[in-house]
């Protein structure tokens, strides 16, 4: 019996293992047992979906080597080039979008959700692939917020300067932050962007919202496990 026929089989006998939890009744584990199938469903189609992501050709060269303001251990403001951001032996970079308006007091608080468990996990992302983020405001702005946040394990960057967030869809034309994330890749032909979170853009499904950095947002995914699920009247708020 092959992979294939042990699949079938298993959905068949709607059995997927022998465990038991404490007191649990025939209904629970019938409808269980449904809810695992589409979990395992679910699994199989992440997997399709970033596959189908790798196979993306490259959307077009970098537009140019923007230079942006970077804040050093010392204090002192250096200016970085988006070439710079490769690090050895990594030719892929992720970019995150950070919205803080340079005349906004505070910066997107849902923004500030993501990066607070980002934070954390920076050390671990960039063993593999180069990250950094990106926010409008003057590099004081962001350092400033940084520190109340606790971020110490982010590379945060101003494009204060530089059209990059026009031009790779993290600004409206009339100048509204927007949480874009895009990924860049380094070749021996240059710099080319690879993948940009477009599913912000897409029309959302009724309820949805756009739910376009799900897989990076631990918070919603917790929520999801809940009987009462995400709810309609509660996002993140930094103030409380």
């Amino acid at each position: 019996m092959n992979a294939k026929n042990v699949a079938y089989y298993v959905i068949i006998m709607g059995k997927y293992h022998n465990l038991k939890l404490p007191g649990e009744s025939k209904a629970y584990r019938a409808t269980r047992d449904k809810l695992l199938a589409e979990e395992m469903k679910l699994r199989r189609n992440v997997e399709s979906v970033a596959a189908l992501r790798r196979k993306l050709p490259f959307s077009g060269k970098l537009k140019e080597d923007y230079v942006f303001d970077e804040m050093k251990n010392n204090g002192k403001i250096s200016k970085t080039k988006f070439s710079e951001l490769f690090l050895s032996g990594k030719n892929t970079l992720i970019v995150y979008n950070f919205m803080y308006h340079p005349n906004a007091k505070k910066p997107c608080p849902m923004c500030t959700s993501l990066l607070d468990g980002l934070n954390g996990n920076a050390p671990y992302i960039s063993d593999r692939v180069n990250f950094v983020v990106v926010a409008k405001a003057p590099i004081e702005k962001i350092q400033s917020w940084a520190a109340e946040r606790g971020w110490n394990k982010l590379r945060l960057l101003s494009s204060f300067g530089n059209t990059y967030n026009a031009d790779y869809l993290g600004e409206t034309p009339a100048g509204d932050q927007m949480p874009s994330l895009n990924v860049f890749q380094k070749t021996q032909k240059g710099m080319f962007h690879f993948y940009n979170t477009e599913l912000l853009f897409a029309p959302a499904e009724s309820g949805q919202g756009s739910r376009h950095v799900d897989m990076l947002w631990p918070l919603w995914n917790m929520f999801d496990l809940a009987p009462e699920g995400r709810g309609k009247n509660w996002d993140p708020n930094y103030q409380k």
